[in-house]
């Protein structure tokens, strides 16, 4: 398991010291990528004079805290997805925060009512096809339409078992029932252009490579790679598609919650609330591509190039209600095991 331990992005010992405890400072375990969040974290420091502490750990940040325990020097847990925020407080690590300024930045629909959790960023589960053999997907297209026959080996897509496409899953159960969602992962293995593989990118350098002309990945990640020199035409060669059938696009999530044996409680609570102020929210915007959750804040220009589109308005919590049964789903059928 790799973790990265640092104060923004210089390195500090594996080990937070008993220094981190001071009143000055705050702890943040993170799922999330450094390069995500540093600059976020560098500007709450410049701005506030509070020092932060960061764990960066892709897995086993859970089993961390429980082997802690209350001796944890976590303050703010940092995740993404519904089903990873939820099993935060599902598992008692996280502690009800009751801010005004909280409730005031963040919509009520991307929120806990009793404040165990709040999303700072959303991000649409976008469908992309290839510009020269594809274009446009025709209005009403949903996801759902990818089981269909015609598409059979032209999609890519990563792992069914990852935790976006698990929520998207969790979406269809809810939408579809059970048994059309049985039907669609079905149907979709039975597309794939090759055996589920790669992160989100790789789906779209994918199609850039004439692997496959459908796939399936977070739209911030194709923002990620059109300001990417490197990946910059690999990405220029698909084109994004915002699903517009009956439920519309799919969100997932970033999201943060307050660590339950918080040392540093107060500071916690500053950074947790300048997550969601207008500049950290900026920096979400134009640096990672990303949806700010706080209403006024507006999209990079590259983003609002995409165009509008009708976000699923499923309750967060229903996608985190059937993510187990989705991710059974997905045993179920082998979506990832090869035909």
């Amino acid at each position: 398991m790799k973790k990265i331990l640092s104060t923004c992005a210089l390195a500090l010992p594996i080990v937070l010291s008993t220094s981190a405890f001071a009143k000055n400072e705050v702890n943040v375990y993170s799922y999330r990528q450094p390069h995500l969040i540093n600059p976020m974290l560098k500007q709450f420091e410049k701005d506030t004079g509070i020092k932060v502490n960061v764990l960066f750990s892709g897995k086993g940040l859970i089993k961390r805290i429980q082997e802690e325990k209350d001796l944890s020097p976590a303050d703010v847990l940092l995740t993404v997805d519904i089903s990873r925020v939820m099993e935060l407080v599902d598992s008692g690590f996280a502690q009800k925060v009751k801010s005004k300024v909280l409730e005031k930045n963040i919509p009520y629909q991307f929120r806990d009512s009793d404040g165990d959790w709040f999303t700072l960023t959303t991000r649409a589960r976008a469908i992309y096809t290839s510009k020269d053999r594809v274009g446009k997907l025709p209005a009403g297209f949903d996801y759902i339409d990818l089981a269909k026959p015609e598409y059979k080996g032209k999609i890519c897509i990563r792992s069914g078992k990852n935790a976006y496409n698990v929520s998207l899953f969790a979406s269809l159960i809810e939408h579809y029932g059970v048994d059309v969602t049985r039907g669609f992962l079905k149907g979709l293995k039975a597309n794939l252009a090759r055996k589920p593989q790669g992160n989100d990118r790789a789906q779209i350098k994918g199609i850039a490579a004439g692997e496959c002309d459908y796939a399936i990945a977070n739209s911030y990640y194709f923002g990620k790679m059109l300001t990417d020199e490197k990946q910059k035409a690999q990405a220029e060669k698909a084109i994004i598609n915002f699903p517009t059938g009956k439920y519309g696009t799919h969100l997932n999530i970033s999201g943060m919650a307050l660590s339950k044996y918080a040392p540093n409680k107060e500071n916690a609570i500053k950074l947790m609330e300048y997550l969601s102020k207008n500049t950290a929210q900026k920096l979400y915007a134009e640096l990672n591509h990303e949806f700010p959750v706080k209403n006024g804040v507006k999209r990079s220009k590259l983003v609002a190039s995409w165009g509008e589109f009708t976000a699923d308005k499923l309750q967060l919590e229903k996608i985190a209600e059937h993510y187990k049964q989705a991710l059974q789903l997905v045993d179920e059928v082998q979506f990832d095991i090869e035909k």
